[in-house]
């Protein structure tokens, strides 16, 4: 029977680009799509997740509010690993894969660090809360039909991200826990990947199909180079066990800074264009 609280947050999240309201405004949230292990019918659930680095895989917790089985979801995935994730911005295949031993541990330690109320599931479970890693395939193609909309969606979520790790950074502690961490270090990867994206493939077909371009390119390739600039000085000091609220939280402003001026700049000069390019 279909759960209608659960429908009423995936409607809301389908219809604004992975956006809910409240209790989970805010929230880092996906929706998976699991095949039933006894009916084989596709089951879609919204799920809290944890990002997990620069490797695409994103982390999802079989907590069911602390009830003592496992939700369906979980079983599911179980017997068929092959999965769809939403997220607001990309529609992929991933491959889930049950995590177990020191390494399930230690991300679930992660979690409790960033959110006690893990812990309190743990506590009313009664059972091993399951941790689960969704590994993309490979690449999906953003939820948008024209390629500057596209374009514009990646950058609300980096814009969404942004905030949260703002946010996140702080409300945190004098020091850093270790998923805060993973979390800043995977915005940075994502951001450079982007960039490294767009100076490698839509920049050169720009150059080649829009010569009146010339002028706002050269400024954006440069602009990528001061956000790489401050991305590698993030890192290096989310590196250092001693990096503390105060001085992360500068060096996140400073990036949130120059990325939202560069984003807003980028969309000003290359989304007409692009949703004007035939596929």
């Amino acid at each position: 029977m279909p759960n209608d609280f659960n429908q009423q947050i995936i409607d809301q999240f389908r219809a604004n680009q992975g956006q809910v309201g409240p209790p989970f405004e805010g929230a880092r949230l996906l929706l998976l799509t699991t095949t039933g292990a006894r009916t084989g019918a596709r089951h879609t659930t919204p799920l809290g997740y944890l990002p997990d680095g620069g490797s695409g895989r994103v982390l999802v917790i079989a907590s069911a509010g602390g009830a003592p089985a496992n939700p369906a979801w979980y079983h599911n995935v179980r017997a068929n690993p092959r999965v769809t994730v939403e997220d607001g911005v990309f529609t992929y295949e991933a491959d889930a894969e049950i995590l177990d031993g020191d390494e399930r541990d230690q991300i679930f330690a992660r979690a409790v660090e960033t959110d006690p109320g893990w812990a309190e599931y743990q506590a009313k479970a009664g059972r091993t809360i399951p941790v689960i890693g969704l590994t993309p395939t490979g690449p999906g193609a953003p939820n948008a039909s024209r390629a500057g909309d596209g374009l514009k969606l990646i950058h609300d979520a980096f814009r969404r991200e942004l905030a949260l790790i703002r946010k996140e950074v702080a409300e945190s502690g004098p020091g850093l826990g270790t998923q805060l961490r993973i979390n800043c270090l995977t915005l940075c990867q994502g951001l450079e990947h982007h960039h490294l994206i767009e100076d490698a493939h839509m920049f050169p077909h720009l150059d080649g199909q829009h010569a009146e371009l010339g002028p706002a390119l050269a400024r954006l390739r440069a602009e990528h180079k001061t956000v790489k600039r401050l991305l590698d000085e993030l890192q290096q000091l989310l590196s250092a066990e001693s990096a503390d609220r105060v001085t992360v939280l500068a060096e996140v402003e400073r990036l949130t800074t120059e990325v939202e001026a560069h984003l807003d700049y980028e969309e000003e000069q290359l989304v007409p264009i692009l949703n004007g390019i035939t596929p």
